[in-house]
């Protein structure tokens, strides 16, 4: 049993690590996400740093939590009146876009890992869903600024784009485990859940937004924590009632971003931190989770799906889901590069292994690979592509000092 002091030690450690490691990636135009991933790899059983950890269930578990507070804290920081322009064109991404990148993915998984065509398409759906989170702390850097509706469009598929995947994961899954279900029974529930989300999600939001500009404290600090309780009663009572928590939460978000309340931008400040916190949390997690020395046996495999990932299915899927919008040719080419894969898929690799699915730690550190690929490749070269897609709109302005009065 480790001493209480140890863990503090071990965790303040690696969380100052990361956090100077998102400094230095910034710089080096390097994905901080690839960085917190290689620092709980090597603090890892494989690693120098020889922390043995492989408590899946705690895994899932905190993975859960974090995504909540990032989808909220992705709703917050959305604005209504840049996405309702591209409204149409971002659903169509986050749900054809997901069924169409899993479907090809999974036909080429069938072949290239030999699985079975279940276990195939659960790959596909794990792999599906996109994380801009990446990108813009990229472009950021860099001082690059889209086009038009880019954006806010690609901000809006990340944050909406994972109930998609989440549902494929679970409705493969529950297929895989349970033989005698039909794929069409499943279809009822997702249609339930995308609905509950939805609707339930928006008028929470709204409740949350009446008790934050109604409810007086006699602590400034208890607002933070009145907030957090809000964010996970958003979360808690859609999953309870059979639809989508993760929906729920970025749909919130949205609309209590987009409302005045008092102590509004001390709230956002404290959200943008605790989404950074769990972010940076959950990818060390992630990393000490893997083992290493078992990604060499699936590695020339993962490769070639990651390449037909990046290079085939994500653009079919990006230019199928958009055939008839205002975006040109090479801007869909830059949303197609942009489909960057971050925490989520390693999060929804961990339900197979939880639920006992035969190929499961195979389709783990595939999807592993695959991430690891993805950062690597298409987060190093954002700068890139968005110059030879010409979707620069030239330098970004300084950002202006916030002030709290």
């Amino acid at each position: 049993m480790l001493k209480a002091e140890l863990v503090l030690l071990i965790a303040g450690t690696l969380l100052l690590l990361s956090v100077l490691a998102s400094k230095l990636g910034g710089r080096l135009g390097i994905p901080g996400l690839l960085l917190f991933l290689a620092i709980g790899m090597l603090a890892g059983s494989d690693g120098p740093g020889g922390i043995w950890f492989d408590n899946y269930p705690l895994a899932q578990f905190v993975g859960t939590a974090a995504l909540v507070f990032i989808l909220y804290s992705g709703g917050l920081f959305t604005r209504w009146a840049a996405v309702r322009p591209i409204l149409g064109p971002g659903l169509s991404l986050a749900t054809l876009g997901v069924l169409l990148t899993t479907l090809l993915t999974g036909a080429f998984a069938r072949y290239a890992l030999e699985l079975s065509w279940l276990e195939a398409l659960l790959l596909g759906a794990i792999v599906s869903s996109t994380d801009a989170s990446a990108v813009f702390s990229v472009l950021r850097q860099r001082a690059i600024r889209l086009k038009k509706h880019l954006k806010p469009l690609l901000e809006f598929e990340s944050g909406s784009n994972d109930p998609m995947a989440i549902f494929l994961t679970i409705g493969l899954t529950l297929l895989l485990t349970q033989p005698q279900m039909s794929g069409w029974q499943i279809l009822p529930l997702f249609i339930q859940q995308m609905l509950l989300g939805l609707l339930l999600g928006y008028g929470l939001g709204w409740g949350v937004v009446l008790l934050l500009r109604r409810l007086r404290l006699g602590f400034d600090g208890l607002y933070a924590v009145l907030s957090i309780a809000l964010m996970l009663l958003v979360f808690a009572i859609p999953a309870m009632l059979g639809g989508s928590g993760f929906l729920a939460a970025y749909v919130a978000g949205i609309v209590v971003g987009n409302q005045d309340f008092p102590r509004k931008t001390a709230l956002l400040s404290f959200h943008e931190g605790m989404s950074w916190l769990m972010e940076i949390g959950l990818f060390l997690i992630l990393g000490l989770l893997v083992f290493p020395s078992q990604l060499p046996a699936v590695a020339a495999p993962a490769l070639l799906l990651s390449a037909f990932l990046m290079l085939v299915a994500r653009p079919i899927a990006v230019f199928l889901s958009l055939p008839t919008t205002r975006f040109g040719w090479g801007e869909k080419a830059f949303i197609a590069w942009v489909g960057l894969r971050g925490a989520i898929p390693i999060v929804l690799a961990t339900f197979p292994l939880l639920a006992g699915v035969g190929a499961a730690q195979k389709i783990f550190n595939v999807s592993f690979f695959v991430v690891l690929v993805s950062l690597l490749v298409q987060g190093t070269t954002l700068s890139w592509a968005a110059r030879v897609c010409r979707v620069e709109e030239g330098q970004a302005p300084q950002a202006a000092v916030r002030l709290e009065a």
